[in-house]
């Protein structure tokens, strides 16, 4: 199933949406609930799997959803295609602040891995599945980075970095350490690995945890500075503990202020 061709246009700063245009009879598959808005003359349908050659048939859609289902996400995807005369425009926003990234599948050997929620969009006839990793390491400690999303095809993919964008390209042999959340996507080639912090009182108090991501070269990484998981804990940790009280900003004096009056 060939990919269909779109063109596209990014928006925003900090909080940026991705406007496809598809030709007469082209569509894109997004992520549930991810579409901003879409023009007349664009149909969409909610889908079990990703509509890709590689879940066709009730086992492909079963088998597809399934890995879907490990990675957290919905079962279901949503096709919208354009059903009209002419040119029409299809737009997905980004979840939370951060960079929304194109890349063309066909560009960089077809098959990039991804976090599993950073997926947003992409030109239909993309295969979205898992990529579990090899190490047991990995697999009990990676946190975020156990179970990634493999994004296959030679289309265009859209995915979502939190924060501000890092693209670091390895060298054979280089390799980087970096906190597992913010691991984005990297390329098949890119050898992910757990490692140990190594020091007791470092992994206790450091706040960076007791396991880091270890990458190690050849190819292309794309790192985020503000993974989804962090962002949820302080916005955990600044929320009213007791009653739902509201409590100021002014640490002591605006509880002070804001307590009861009886």
């Amino acid at each position: 199933m060939a990919m269909d061709v779109i063109d596209y246009d990014i928006f925003g700063d900090d909080m940026q949406y991705v406007e496809i245009e598809l030709d007469p009879g082209e569509a894109a598959v997004g992520e549930a609930g991810m579409m901003m808005f879409m023009q007349d003359g664009i149909d969409f349908e909610t889908i079990f799997g990703d509509g890709s050659a590689a879940q066709s048939g009730l086992l492909g859609k079963l088998m597809g959803a399934g890995k879907r289902l490990l990675t957290g996400e919905s079962l279901f995807t949503t096709v919208y295609s354009n059903q009209a005369g002419g040119k029409r425009r299809v737009a997905f926003s980004a979840p939370y602040p951060g960079k929304i990234v194109p890349i063309d599948l066909g560009q960089i050997g077809g098959t990039l891995i991804c976090q599993k929620d950073a997926f947003l969009c992409a030109a239909k006839g993309v295969s979205l599945g898992i990529a579990l990793q090899r190490r047991l390491g990995v697999g009990f400690f990676g946190g975020e980075g156990f179970i990634l999303q493999k994004l296959e095809g030679d289309g265009m993919v859209f995915f979502h970095a939190g924060g501000t964008l890092a693209e670091k390209n390895l060298a054979p042999g280089e390799t980087i350490r970096v906190d597992t959340g913010c691991v984005a996507a990297l390329q098949p080639s890119v050898d992910f690995d757990i490692q140990f912090v190594g020091k007791v009182k470092t992994a206790l108090f450091g706040g960076e945890g007791l396991f880091l991501a270890q990458l190690t070269g050849p190819g292309k990484v794309w790192l985020q500075s503000l993974p989804f998981s962090r962002l949820a804990n302080r916005v955990l940790a600044a929320a009213p503990q007791a009653g739902n009280k509201q409590v100021g900003e002014g640490g002591l004096l605006g509880g002070f202020l804001n307590g009861d009056r009886d």
